[in-house]
């Protein structure tokens, strides 16, 4: 093939008080130690109690799942030395934004007097996957189809049922509250990468943005890397489960490209309709029914990604990611992470076990 498909992947986690389980600001002390070891892979985010860790551009699957084992590992180290801990999901289940305290930069304070309430309650935890192209031409093609994808994948990593002590009845509810938003969801269709730099120069001439980045859709042709950037999925819990959706996309954008070569393309649907399936994803994760709009009739979501994996079966091997596409499997075995947190909740009734799963679960497979 061509196009290499590098990779490049970035999670949030949430810092937590071992003690009482909440939600606590690190006083960036964490990502100034991080920095000394992995310079600017590790950042703060708007909220105080958010760390988030980026790979550098990975050539594979091996590599980049050795960076997040890296970076997973040597943030919980620091971590530790403070006093805390680190967990990866979508939403805290229980610790309230009000009480949680905004990161001293300009670029906040901008964002949050502009959109108010609506930044100041983003307490939310994801999982970015950027896919390398040698072309934004291109990608800007393989992004309107993949599009479609985009609802099974989010279904398998749904991780956050919880939201300040209710079990909200999502299996995402990150979504819900990212939501409030603007330019946020699923994009229209561009025809062109023209079209789509003309619409952002548009916003950046309106005084709607100042910049590409405020454009926070669940996928986006990168404004600045040459990359299609992937912003669907809650952060997952299980590094296994970070590598099964990093191969996925990988494996989906390799497929297109594959198809394109032969002439042929996939349908790009409306965001209307891939909104309905991304809806489903959201409020019943893996085990409801998402809408084939080829057949016009719903099928079950398990059923679907099983398909998916039928439909890049072909590519896989060329990028050597077997091994975490099988991982999907396990997860429609295991449940999502939102299932998983879900059980957890049911045996113990409590959300201190919950966090305790969680910041547990974060750490499996994290290694220097």
């Amino acid at each position: 093939m061509m196009n290499e498909f590098t990779l490049g992947v970035e999670e949030e986690y949430m810092v937590v008080d071992p003690v009482t389980r909440e939600l606590t600001s690190h006083d960036q002390k964490i990502v100034e130690a991080a920095q000394k070891i992995h310079k600017d892979q590790v950042k703060a985010e708007m909220h105080q109690a958010v760390v988030e860790v980026g790979t550098g551009i990975c050539k594979n699957t091996e590599q980049a799942r050795a960076e997040i084992s890296q970076l997973r590992y040597t943030v919980s180290q620091l971590a530790g030395e403070q006093g805390l801990r680190i967990g990866a999901a979508g939403t805290h289940p229980f610790s309230h934004w009000e009480k949680q305290l905004i990161t001293e930069h300009p670029r906040y304070s901008e964002i949050v007097n502009e959109l108010q309430e609506a930044a100041r309650s983003n307490l939310i935890f994801g999982l970015h996957v950027h896919v390398g192209f040698q072309s934004r031409e291109l990608a800007i093609h393989i992004a309107n189809q993949v599009r479609y994808f985009l609802p099974h994948v989010f279904a398998l990593s749904t991780n956050s049922p919880f939201w300040e002590s209710r079990n909200t009845g999502y299996k995402s509810f990150r979504t819900k509250v990212f939501d409030k938003f603007p330019r946020t969801g699923i994009p229209d269709i561009f025809n062109s990468i023209e079209d789509y730099d003309n619409y952002v120069k548009l916003l950046i001439k309106t005084n709607s943005i100042d910049n590409a980045k405020k454009i926070w859709w669940d996928i986006r042709v990168h404004p600045f890397f040459e990359t299609i950037e992937f912003r669907i999925c809650d952060c997952p819990m299980l590094i296994d489960e970070t590598m099964a959706f990093v191969a996925l996309f990988q494996a989906l954008c390799a497929k297109l490209y594959k198809l394109r070569l032969q002439n042929m393309k996939f349908i790009s649907y409306s965001r209307a309709l891939i909104n309905e399936n991304k809806w489903r994803a959201a409020r019943y994760g893996i085990d409801g029914n998402l809408i084939d709009f080829g057949k016009e009739m719903e099928v079950n979501c398990r059923n679907l990604i099983l398909e998916l994996l039928d439909f890049i079966d072909d590519v896989v091997d060329d990028l050597g990611c077997r091994n975490e596409i099988n991982y999907v499997l396990k997860i429609l075995e295991n449940g999502t992470g939102a299932d998983r947190q879900l059980a957890v909740y049911e045996q113990s009734g409590n959300f201190e076990a919950v966090v305790d799963y969680i910041t547990t679960q974060t750490l499996i497979g994290a290694k220097q």
